[in-house]
């Protein structure tokens, strides 16, 4: 008997994460993972699974999470990537395949990610943009904002932005890139690092937002050294955070996401 090659195939996709209870699967509640499963593995004619670069949380939203998944089954990348569209939801869109080495895996190949989240920062709430910005009807000060996320940078102890029931070995990440900056009505954060703790991304915006409106400075300094969760600020909601891209190894050679949102929708 001929034994079936076994195929390695990395995926993006984009989905609004709204109506779901996060990427992972899970019994009795919607989720992005269960969704494309059940969708590859019609087109596969065979039970998949998937695995992704970043598991996002219930409400979060991606342009450029990349997944992985193998396959004996032989289909062009056109038949893959419009067979898988045609049967998921409006909310989740496949935007390219590509054939990687079987060792490529979604995650642990990861160089980085880059998250966006965006706060709609005026008076007046928007009914549109309500399930995809934080609104923030106080004026934020960018430059104080951005002041304060510059301690940040580099690698650190980020016990005091780590949720409870993070599983991670160590509290230790690096942060690559940090960017804050204003569209009109629009605040922008942009950070980049070579992952993150679970929550991690939202404790610091939360506390950033704390931060604005106080008369102190140095304060993220101080927080990074308490190395407790207590010290640092809320957790922003889920509705304004997106994974907007993941780095790899060029030697893969996947599509690269040029990183800006206001381009690629032309919204802003």
């Amino acid at each position: 008997m001929i034994q079936k090659k076994i195929k390695t195939f990395a995926l993006g996709v984009e989905y609004d994460g709204s109506n779901y209870h996060g990427w992972q699967s899970q019994e009795n509640y919607p989720s992005i993972q269960k969704e494309i499963e059940q969708c590859l593995s019609k087109i596969a004619n065979h039970k998949v699974y998937v695995f992704c670069a970043g598991r996002t949380d219930a409400g979060v939203h991606s342009i450029g999470q990349v997944i992985h998944f193998k396959t004996t089954s032989i289909r062009s990348n056109y038949n893959w990537t419009v067979g898988i569209n045609t049967y998921l939801s409006k909310n989740i869109s496949i935007k390219w395949i590509k054939e990687v080495p079987n060792f490529f895996h979604s995650r642990y190949s990861a160089v980085s990610r880059t998250y966006r989240y965006i706060i709609y920062n005026n008076i007046f709430r928007s009914s549109i943009l309500y399930n995809y910005t934080n609104h923030v009807y106080k004026k934020l000060n960018i430059s104080k904002i951005n002041f304060e996320a510059q301690y940040l940078l580099g690698n650190h102890d980020f016990s005091s932005f780590r949720a409870s029931g993070c599983q991670s070995n160590t509290p230790f990440r690096s942060i690559k890139k940090i960017n804050i900056y204003r569209i009109n009505n629009f605040v922008i954060f942009d950070i980049t690092a070579n992952s993150f703790l679970y929550r991690m991304v939202r404790n610091i915006i939360g506390s950033l937002i704390k931060i604005n409106f106080l008369n102190k400075k140095d304060i993220i300094k101080e927080i990074l050294k308490k190395k407790n969760r207590y010290y640092a600020g809320p957790t922003a909601p889920s509705k304004g955070l997106y994974l907007l891209s993941v780095e790899y190894p060029k030697c893969f050679n996947l599509p690269i996401f040029k990183n800006n949102l206001s381009k690629y929708y032309n919204i802003f």
